[in-house]
């Protein structure tokens, strides 16, 4: 009596939307595989056609997509990829997130708004994703909005590790560019080997987004070189306007870090001509040539994905990309 032959074997497939392809090949190229070949383009009306080139039935499923401008495209790409996959009869599904979109939207402030944060995780779930992969949600709590496991990777060491070996030996200061982000100041403020710290206390109109009315340095910042950290920079009002206060308060330089260079609108044109010696970035979005400046440092999150990724294939632990911070 013959039967099938049952293979145990596990097949890793890696695909990417359009919004980061140089990212997803940088990824690809680290986990030694290639992107999975894919149909995708818009009919007249802009809705979005996906078409996988090559059979994904059984396969171990990583979709990339960062949520770049025009955010709503790539969002609604990225669910049909899924999508596809589901229908296409992928065993698993994992969906890797370097920028979350909506991730500010994670709660209510006034009554009836939305809570966009949550409707994201719900719409990956019933697109029919298994996992995610995120790099520096804006809140850890967005962790909790998705029914399943999340894996939350922090880009924090990458920075640190730089700005260790290009400011080692200068006289630093950790600055949080408000109240509410001091715990991750103090993770840097770790990794630096204990540097002071120091945040901007600010207020802001609830109605009037990307706008900060105020603000004042608290903490010993004089003669130091601040390294103003955040997780994203949209329009860069917020952190120039920091790093000004910064230097009238005594500092010797700035340097602002941050994980996601979303650089809306002005973004590019205040960093170049704020007095900040440096602004670091990572590649978690796209950054074309025309928001390049002399001053913007880009460092490569892919090894960091790409670690997750093999972990996750793997069966293996992503708490231990963590530096033993769960």
């Amino acid at each position: 009596m013959t039967g099938l032959k049952r293979t145990t074997e596990k097949n890793l497939m890696l695909f990417s939307g359009r919004a980061h392809p140089h990212l997803a090949a940088e990824v690809a190229e680290l986990l030694e595989t290639s992107l999975v070949p894919t149909s995708a383009y818009d009919f007249a009306n802009s809705e979005i056609y996906v078409r996988f080139e090559e059979s994904v039935r059984g396969s171990d499923a990583f979709v990339i997509q960062s949520h770049t401008a025009p955010i709503n495209q790539w969002i609604m790409e990225h669910l049909i990829m899924v999508d596809a996959l589901k229908r296409a009869s992928a065993k698993r599904i994992t969906v890797v997130l370097p920028f979350y979109g909506y991730a500010r939207q994670d709660k209510k402030h006034r009554g009836r708004e939305p809570i966009s944060a949550r409707l994201m995780a719900d719409m990956f779930k019933t697109a029919g994703a298994d996992r995610l992969i995120c790099v520096d949600l804006h809140t850890s709590q967005i962790q909790g909005f998705f029914d399943g496991p999340v894996d939350h990777l922090l880009a924090q060491p990458i920075l640190t590790d730089y700005v260790s070996q290009r400011y080692g030996h200068e006289s630093l200061a950790v600055v949080s560019p408000d109240a509410g982000r001091i715990k991750v100041a103090e993770q840097w403020s770790s990794r630096l080997g204990g540097v002071p710290l120091a945040f901007i206390h600010k207020t802001r109109d609830s109605t009037r987004p990307n706008e900060m009315i105020a603000n004042r340095v608290v903490g010993e910042v004089k003669d130091r070189v601040c390294i103003l950290v955040d997780d994203m920079i949209d329009t860069g009002g917020t952190v120039v306007r920091a790093a000004e206060g910064l230097l009238a308060a005594g500092a010797s330089d700035v340097v602002i870090a941050a994980t996601h260079a979303i650089l809306s609108g002005p973004a590019v044109d205040r960093l170049k001509n704020s007095r900040a010696c440096e602004v670091i970035v990572t590649n978690t979005l796209p950054i074309t040539d025309d928001r390049t400046f002399d001053k913007l440092t880009t460092l490569s999150i892919a090894p960091l994905i790409s670690r997750a990724i093999r972990e996750v294939f793997e069966d293996g632990s992503v708490t231990s990309l963590f530096d033993g911070r769960a």
